[in-house]
């Protein structure tokens, strides 16, 4: 319960920081029609999750429940796609190529199916 309970302190945290810094990167471009502050969550979420997993693969750096905390629920909250990076790059680094290229395809186009079919399905719904 008590690794719950940090994740879940972590995931808050997590998900402050990711409202805040990409409004602020939004706002250095607010013309840009591009969603900036977004792609930069994203990429620093995977580069949080690729550099903080290699200095805590030694267990000794740090507790187990205080690395799921911050793996898990502070940069989970800051962004899964930092999650879906580490595991693409775990996929590529054991050399299992068509399961990586697998994952990146059907996250990639899944997703954009799933939002598409919610979108439509709530349209449908509420008769829009």
């Amino acid at each position: 319960m008590y690794k719950l309970g940090l994740i879940f302190i972590g995931s808050g945290l997590g998900g402050v920081a990711r409202y805040a810094f990409a409004g602020f990167a939004q706002r250095l471009n607010p013309q840009a029609g591009f969603p900036i502050g977004t792609l930069l969550v994203n990429v620093t979420g995977c580069l949080a999750i690729g550099f903080l997993s290699a200095a805590l693969a030694s267990r000794s750096l740090m507790r187990e429940e205080y690395r799921l905390a911050l793996l898990v629920g502070v940069l989970g909250g800051y962004t899964t796609f930092s999650t879906f990076g580490w595991e693409t790059f775990a996929l590529l680094n054991s050399g299992q190529f068509a399961r990586a290229a697998m994952n990146v395809l059907l996250s990639v186009f899944g997703c954009l199916i799933a939002v598409w079919a919610g979108y439509r399905g709530a349209q449908f719904c509420l008769g829009a």
